[in-house]
């Protein structure tokens, strides 16, 4: 008999290597553009190359799979002040960072406001949110106040 509240088990339960849970459903985002005002001199820059980068951001939980977001984005030269920089993507993920601001806002708010202990946290992502984020990562977070520290990248 089907309907509201059948217990459904979690199929990754039990689970304990990285490989044997679901594979990421892939989503792609462009930030590619042809020019792009430069950060330092607001000179307008012509694109010189395109990166790639993969984001792990909450999962489907329809289809029961994460979600990696591929992130394709332009690189920039100022030829005036002959420097370097990429198209912005701080609305997405902090530099440097694997995971979406959503993940990490989400995994802050569990251990502040729900209490949750670290553990607790990264099996509730997992669980909720099919997004597994390791608990040393989550502390981290928690203890950086939810951001990651500001480093100017300089060419």
């Amino acid at each position: 008999m089907d309907g509201p509240g059948e217990y459904v088990p979690d199929i990754t339960e039990g689970i304990s290597r990285l490989e044997d849970l679901p594979a990421a459903k892939i989503k792609q985002r462009s930030r590619i553009y042809k020019r792009r005002p430069c950060p330092e001199c607001g000179h307008s820059s012509y694109r010189d190359k395109v990166f790639a980068r993969t984001l792990h951001d909450l999962g489907d939980l329809a289809a029961n799979r994460p979600v990696d977001l591929v992130v394709r984005y332009s690189q920039h030269r100022c030829s005036s002040c002959n420097r370097y920089f990429h198209a912005d993507l701080m609305d997405l993920a902090d530099p440097g960072c694997h995971y979406t601001r959503r993940v990490v806002h989400l995994a802050v708010r569990l251990v502040v406001e729900d209490g949750l202990p670290y553990r607790t946290a990264s099996w509730h992502l997992w669980r909720d949110h099919r997004v597994f984020v390791p608990f040393a990562t989550v502390q981290n977070w928690v203890e950086a106040g939810g951001k990651k520290s500001r480093r100017t990248h300089r060419s």
